[in-house]
């Protein structure tokens, strides 16, 4: 690896360029070098295609990412102010950061830099679940389109993805990131870790894509179900999945699932046989 530039500590990038965190953007800055390094080097070898990172701040894990080898570094941030210490870090790193100013929530992750492309941020609270569920849609569009993501969340967010059925934190999340990705917590990242601390446990997760989905059904039908029978998650499910329409026990028996089990006992493949078995009826 070649020398490492001169960096100037986190600290005093921060307060050069003012930059308070707002709780607007869901901002909470990392700045152990240690942890930044750690979450890095979790992302597995980055000296090839793209590393996306969204919500850099002033540059803490995207310090980490450059100087673990990342051979280019896409950053995307909404926060103005965040941008002169971002074009600092560009300049010590020569062509290999690139920054772009905007909502990652209107960015199509799969058209950004060369392939493979992995994700690797410490995801604002605030944006972290549907900038998830927006890149695992464009898995199932697109198997493949995206690689490893090793990204940092609320530790209750971490413990829904990953929960099995059973799990009283099992539900829509966690079937739509285990019928995508093999999920696997790694490790906390306590409050004082953080500038300013938030009032949360933070857990960094990591999500290895499928090369195809881990059974075969379509999104749009998984949603559904999914959402009808964890919308009433207490009720059985030949009560809760009424909503898609006809008598649901018919649907149930057409797969083998006992109509008074509830959300919570279904794995995913029950949820894509139902979600199949949706589709062969042809509902809308």
């Amino acid at each position: 690896m070649p020398d490492q530039p001169d960096l100037p500590p986190l600290r005093e990038v921060i307060a050069r360029h003012g930059l308070s965190a707002l709780k607007s953007y869901g901002q909470h800055f990392l700045l152990d070098l240690n942890l930044t390094r750690r979450i890095a080097r979790a992302a597995g070898d980055l000296g090839q295609g793209t590393t996306i990172e969204v919500g850099p701040g002033p540059g803490g894990l995207t310090r980490a990412l450059l100087s673990e080898g990342a051979y280019r570094v896409v950053a995307i941030e909404r926060d103005r102010r965040c941008l002169a210490a971002l074009e600092e870090l560009a300049t010590a790193y020569p062509g290999r950061l690139e920054t772009i100013c905007g909502d990652a929530l209107e960015i199509d992750a799969r058209q950004l830099g060369e392939a493979p492309r992995r994700i690797v941020a410490n995801l604002p609270y605030n944006v972290a679940t549907p900038l998830l569920i927006r890149w695992l849609t464009a898995l199932a569009d697109s198997p493949g389109c995206l690689g490893r993501m090793v990204l940092m969340f609320q530790k209750e967010v971490a413990e829904r993805l990953a929960a099995p059925a059973g799990n009283r934190t099992y539900g829509r999340l966690s079937v739509l990131a285990q019928w995508l990705c093999q999920v696997r917590p790694l490790f906390d990242i306590p409050a004082r870790a953080f500038t300013p601390s938030p009032n949360v446990v933070s857990t960094v997760v990591e999500l290895e894509p499928f090369a195809a989905p881990a059974y075969p059904a379509r999104l749009a039908d998984l949603e559904r179900v999914t959402a009808a029978a964890f919308g009433q998650r207490r009720k059985m499910l030949r009560q809760s999945l009424k909503s898609l329409g006809d008598d649901p026990r018919d649907l149930l028996a057409a797969v083998g699932i006992d109509e008074t089990a509830r959300a919570e006992a279904l794995g995913v493949a029950d949820f894509c046989a139902l979600a199949r078995a949706l589709s062969a009826r042809g509902e809308p």
